[in-house]
């Protein structure tokens, strides 16, 4: 073989391996080209399913007070303390009793004064009585007309007739101002017993006042806040209502409940004693079982949407403390070790069947579309009921 033949050889045997890399190359792009990524796959597993109505809002104990004063004060001792436990009737705060006291024995002396003036008043009425019993006005008149007789057939001169006539009308002017001055006596008399009646009625209203003094606990419970420190003013409930000062605030923590809110577009799934789930930041591997016990007749708007307010009542609120953030799941559907894919796997079709993505290295795009039939979803997970088995990949979308 000639110079030019050996050139024309190699010529050839590169040109064959260019093609060959090539082909080689090609191949090896339209493979990776169909590898989907492993990131958008998931696998078909069994686990237990729920669908449900979920509830957001604070963990509340079943019965909750807030202590105030009916006597107004300066705390002047406090038993007990946040987190404490107390016992229905037990002593929590007392306010300063001095001017209590005072006005206890101001009002003591008024009541006595009072009564001493009906003694008085009732003793000159009496007298008033006795003199007016004591002015014989019917004798005085049977003289009058003796006596105009005696003038008439002149037996005594005028002026005797006149010294009696005097007599006479004296008498009867007498007895006209003592009826009068009973009549003032005996209204003397009743103001007097009504200003008694009023003393007696502020001298209790102190006394109540000093028991007011020492406040109680009204239940068995735990102190959940205390609002006050010793030398606070207080303000009685008796006279402010509801602005009066907030002593403390008690809660029976023995039964909790999830006070949440659910859309009203849920509320129609809901109804007495279903079962819920409840769970809070502060133990997120934990979920307290319960039941709802009260769903709200009316609804109430916030910014265009209207809401109403479910109670959730816990079974055993082991470690729950009251005002926690919570969500409740109140159970509408649950499926026990069920096949589920993920809710991003599953996809639907105009004609509401339908299907998933399954990897097939066969096609262009490296997977295929499956017909699937669905059950229950919450949302995150969907139940397969057939066109999947468990363990087989889907492709997420």
């Amino acid at each position: 073989m000639n110079k030019k033949g050996k050139t024309r050889w190699w010529v050839l045997v590169l040109v064959v391996l260019l093609v060959g890399g090539g082909v080689l190359l090609f191949a090896a792009l339209s493979k990776n080209s169909t590898k989907l990524d492993p990131s958008k796959l998931a696998k078909a597993e069994r686990s237990d399913l729920a669908r449900s109505v979920v509830a957001t809002g604070k963990i509340e104990p079943i019965a909750k007070v807030e202590i105030k004063s009916k006597a107004s004060g300066i705390i002047e001792r406090l038993h007990v303390n946040v987190g404490d436990y107390v016992r229905e009737g037990q002593v929590l705060a007392e306010l300063d009793r001095e001017q209590l006291n005072a006005r206890v024995r101001q009002l003591e002396a008024t009541l006595a004064a009072a009564e001493a003036n009906v003694v008085a008043t009732r003793a000159q009425y009496e007298k008033m009585v006795s003199d007016a019993k004591g002015i014989d006005v019917p004798f005085l008149k049977r003289q009058l007309d003796r006596s105009r007789g005696l003038l008439r057939d002149g037996l005594i001169p005028p002026q005797a007739l006149d010294d009696v006539e005097k007599s006479y009308e004296m008498a009867v002017n007498k007895q006209e101002q003592a009826a009068a001055g009973v009549s003032v006596a005996k209204a003397q008399i009743g103001q007097a017993e009504a200003k008694v009646k009023e003393a007696r009625a502020s001298l209790e209203q102190a006394k109540e006042d000093l028991l007011y003094a020492t406040i109680r606990s009204p239940i068995n419970g735990i102190v959940l806040s205390r609002s006050v420190e010793l030398g606070d003013a207080v303000s009685s409930i008796l006279v402010m209502g509801s602005a009066a000062t907030l002593v403390m605030t008690l809660g029976d923590m023995r039964e909790l409940y999830l006070k949440g809110k659910v859309d009203e577009s849920d509320i129609g799934k809901i109804y007495l004693g279903q079962p819920g789930r409840i769970t809070v930041e502060s133990y997120k591997d934990r979920k307290y079982l319960g039941h709802v016990t009260r769903i709200s007749p009316m609804g109430e708007e916030k910014d265009n949407v209207t809401t109403f307010e479910v109670r959730i009542s816990i079974n055993e609120p082991k470690d729950l403390r009251a005002m926690m953030t919570a969500n409740g799941e109140i159970i509408l559907e649950e499926r026990k070790k069920v096949l589920t894919i993920p809710e991003a796997a599953v996809l639907y079709s105009r004609d509401k069947s339908t299907s998933a993505e399954i990897p097939d290295p066969t096609q262009k795009s490296g997977k295929r579309k499956i017909s699937v039939k669905t059950g229950i979803s919450n949302g995150a997970k969907t139940e397969i009921l057939e066109g999947l088995q468990e363990g087989q990949e889907v492709v997420l979308q």
